[in-house]
Parts: C-alpha cells; sequence; structure tokens
C-alpha cells in the first residue's frame, strides 16, 4: 500500500508542470514610448497572475539594468477562460502609469490592453520568450 501511495505522488509530482497555465512563463513586451522593451515573467500569484520585470531592453536590443527590475508589472490578473484574462492590473514605467487591464493570449503571444477611468491604452503584443 506504501508503494501505490508513494508512486501515485510521484505521478502527481509530474503531472504538475502540465497543469499550468499558458500565461505562466516569460514573456516580451512590446517597445514603450521610448523605445524600450522588456521580459516579464508571469507566474501564478494564489488566484491569480503576477509578473514581475526580470530584464530590460533599448531601442538597440541591448540589455540594461533597469531601476525597475524585479518590480511588479501586473498583478490580480484572472483567468476568464479561451484564452482571456482580466481584473487584474499592469503598470507602464514608460508613462508610470497602473491600467485597469485585460489580456488576451493566442498562442505565443498576448495581446495587452488597459485603462484609467476613460483613458485606455494599447499595451501591445507581447510574446513568449519561454
Amino acid at each position: 500500500m506504501k508503494k501505490i501511495i508513494i508512486s501515485a505522488a510521484f505521478l502527481a509530482g509530474l503531472a504538475m508542470p502540465a497543469l499550468a497555465d499558458p500565461l505562466e512563463g516569460i514573456w516580451e513586451t512590446a517597445k514603450d514610448d521610448n523605445g524600450n522593451y522588456g521580459h516579464i515573467e508571469v507566474s501564478a500569484c494564489g488566484d491569480a497572475y503576477c509578473g514581475v520585470l526580470v530584464r530590460s531592453f533599448d531601442a538597440d536590443g541591448t540589455e540594461f539594468n533597469s531601476e525597475n527590475a524585479g518590480r511588479q508589472i501586473i498583478w490580480d490578473m484572472k483567468a476568464q477562460g479561451g484564452g482571456k484574462y482580466g481584473g487584474g492590473k499592469v503598470w507602464s514605467p514608460d508613462r508610470d502609469q497602473t491600467y485597469a487591464s485585460k489580456m488576451v493570449l493566442n498562442g505565443d503571444t498576448v495581446t495587452v490592453k488597459g485603462c484609467v477611468l476613460v483613458i485606455c491604452r494599447d499595451g501591445g503584443t507581447w510574446t513568449r520568450v519561454n
């Protein structure tokens, strides 16, 4: 009986990566107003998803040490089914503005849109890095 329980636990552990949400991973953002872009690592945060800036690049594609490295860019984003996520916030470093946002996942791309009051902004299409 003990072997069966250990085997079941082992198999459950192997299945965990398959249960990861498709939004989880590292995403390259669209270029901002300054031509800069970043890599955002998205992971589960309780019953929602959050994302942290892990790498920054200038308009020429040269990596640089951003003062925003490690800063949370996405939080409280919840899966709504059909590749749609909403109810969360996205912070835009170039404008130092936080937007009530939604995301739509389509394969290895995710479109990001957000609003502050009645002013909405297209956050562009992000591409999966891994």
